[in-house]
């Protein structure tokens, strides 16, 4: 007969099979537009840093509003209004709302990669509809209001992943003791 005795303190689990990675997510909108956090950047050094932090934690929004401004300039042109739209499908459930990673044989494909790819598709489904011109005003005014408002808006008050790890309880039990620990303690 086997055994039925089971060890407390262990964790059974399966291991998984994609590596941990810093998925995206759709903040809510109050906080992209709280006018509380606009500001005028003090350098170009601070506006690039700017940027670069809001286009990371705000990615899916940024991408819904400049394809918002894309589908805009598409209004006069039913059948590349027709394309972007079947685009978007693709958009939808491979990028905006799917909260695991995209998966190719087996193997998880970089949310990099489909922003890249589905950007790139997109782009040439509707050139080949002949409203280059559309979508390149499009992509530049997109570029243009997304780049704004990275730049402007401050980036202190985010919360990003783990910050609550480095400033929390883990933060005290993980770091060194301030004082040095040799010897007894005089009561």
């Amino acid at each position: 007969m086997p055994s039925t005795s089971t060890t407390y303190g262990t964790i059974t689990s399966s291991p998984t099979t994609f590596p941990s990675q810093a998925k995206h997510t759709r903040r809510p909108w109050p906080e992209l537009f709280s006018l509380s956090s606009f500001c005028l950047p003090i350098s170009a050094g601070d506006a690039k840093a700017r940027i670069k932090i809001n286009l990371s934690y705000f990615r899916v929004n940024y991408v819904i509003i400049a394809l918002t401004i894309l589908f805009l300039t598409l209004l006069w042109h039913p059948t590349s209004m027709i394309v972007f739209l079947i685009t978007f499908i693709f958009w939808w459930f491979l990028y905006l709302f799917n909260d695991n990673p995209v998966v190719i044989f087996n193997r998880p494909v970089d949310d990099n990669v489909v922003l890249g790819v589905l950007s790139f598709a997109t782009v040439l489904l509707l050139v080949l509809t002949h409203v280059g011109i559309n979508v390149l005003v499009g992509l530049i005014i997109g570029v243009v209001v997304v780049g704004i408002h990275a730049a402007f808006r401050g980036t202190e008050d985010l919360g990003f992943p783990g910050e609550e790890e480095e400033n929390g309880l883990l933060s005290v039990v993980g770091s060194q003791p301030l004082r040095p620990t040799s010897g007894y303690n005089r009561i």
